[in-house]
């Protein structure tokens, strides 16, 4: 009798540690920016270098699904993580430089960006040297979204 009472309490004592211990996970799901499979990944490996253990992001949708242990991050850090790689979240905007090394096929159409000086008049051409490799002239136009 002795013996089962010690061995319900060592069941009971582990089972209550366990219970404590556990890590609580969240599930959050926000918009991220972004336009092909390429941005897919990129999207997926920064939210699970910020500690995301499962991130899926949809390209039609834009909407990123993250699960991640409260206990060693958060959504914020989940975000900045992303805006470093490129992408603008809702918690955090990628800087300019960032953006601007996304392949041609990432860049997406950023809402609060300035067009580049060269858009204002509309022209490309050698005196116009804003645009870097001329990847926002078509046709010797400029398309401002491409700035």
């Amino acid at each position: 009798m002795r013996t089962l009472k010690i061995v319900s309490a060592t069941i009971i004592l582990f089972s209550i540690m366990n219970f404590s211990f556990a890590q609580k996970t969240q599930k959050e799901t926000f918009k991220v920016s972004g336009n092909c499979e390429m941005c897919k990944s990129k999207i997926e490996k920064a939210a699970k270098a910020a500690g995301a253990t499962y991130a899926e992001w949809n390209v039609n949708t834009k909407i990123l699904t993250v699960k991640y242990s409260s206990v060693e991050t958060n959504t914020a850090k989940i975000q900045q993580k992303i805006a470093e790689t490129g992408y603008d979240t809702p918690g955090a905007k990628a800087t300019r430089e960032a953006y601007n090394k996304l392949p041609r096929c990432c860049k997406y159409n950023r809402e609060d960006d300035e067009p580049a000086k060269c858009c204002e008049n509309e022209k490309c051409g050698k005196e116009e040297n804003c645009c870097k490799d001329k990847d926002c002239c078509t046709e010797g136009k400029c398309e401002k979204s491409r700035c």
